[in-house]
């Protein structure tokens, strides 16, 4: 997560772009492929990376997730703080600074009651998925989710269905009323993201890259990049190293 005390950036989190600025904070969940630009223009702030693994330890539960939408996938990242919340918020951040910063290793009894304490004063302040969604936005919302969970194994809508209980039609028609998309659209767009994150971050060959994402053919697999971005991995590759 990132917080901006003074400043601003913008991050894009998947297809969707985020512009924050003073007093907010993002967050990226687990496994969220994201970049950052206008990293400059950030006066003061807090970076706070942790491992999902924390909401387990002594004081946590898995179950625990479910009170935070902000660390969702399918969840609202963005949260505004309010003026008297600031004080607090900042506080946190500085107590977790604190303790990795003096200790050649942190109590992560104490960095996780501080990390809950955090998602509580956050909690206050972001925007909640409301409390009666449609079947169609529960749906997808759920889709949205598997996608994240499954996309580098399972590329058919019929998958998706089946594990959401319901027909590959009825799954596409809730999918596109929610989000204007179809659920290949979807699907699609996230072989694509992860496919871009492997080209840029790594060095893995084309036909590693292809094996990643799902497509153990890379010649089909060099054919969808191109048909959907208008350029051949290699060719993407290269206006990456050109950049």
């Amino acid at each position: 997560m990132i917080f901006i005390s003074s400043g601003q950036h913008v991050m894009k989190l998947g297809y969707q772009e985020f512009t924050t600025t003073d007093n907010e904070i993002i967050v990226v969940p687990a496994g969220q492929i994201f970049s950052l630009d206008n990293v400059n223009n950030i006066h003061s702030g807090y970076v706070c990376q942790f491992h999902p693994e924390i909401m387990v330890g002594k004081h946590g539960d898995r179950e625990l997730l479910n009170d935070f939408d902000f660390l969702k996938i399918s969840g609202s990242p963005k949260i505004q703080v309010s003026t008297e919340d600031i004080p607090l918020i900042t506080t946190i951040f500085k107590r977790l600074q604190k303790e990795y910063s003096d200790n050649d290793q942190a109590n992560l009894n104490i960095v996780q009651t501080y990390l809950f304490a955090l998602f509580y004063e956050m909690n206050k302040n972001a925007v909640k998925s409301p409390k009666s969604l449609s079947a169609s936005e529960i749906i997808t919302s759920k889709f949205k989710e598997l996608i994240h969970l499954h996309i580098k194994t399972h590329h058919q809508v019929n998958h998706y269905a089946s594990l959401l209980s319901v027909t590959p039609n009825h799954l596409n028609k809730c999918v596109k009323t929610v989000t204007g998309k179809s659920a290949v659209k979807w699907i699609d767009e996230n072989i694509l993201l992860e496919a871009k994150y492997l080209l840029f971050q790594t060095t893995l060959s084309i036909n590693e890259i292809a094996a990643q994402v799902g497509h153990e053919d890379q010649s089909y697999f060099s054919r969808f990049f191109k048909k959907h971005e208008g350029v051949s991995p290699i060719q993407y590759r290269k206006m990456i190293d050109k950049s």
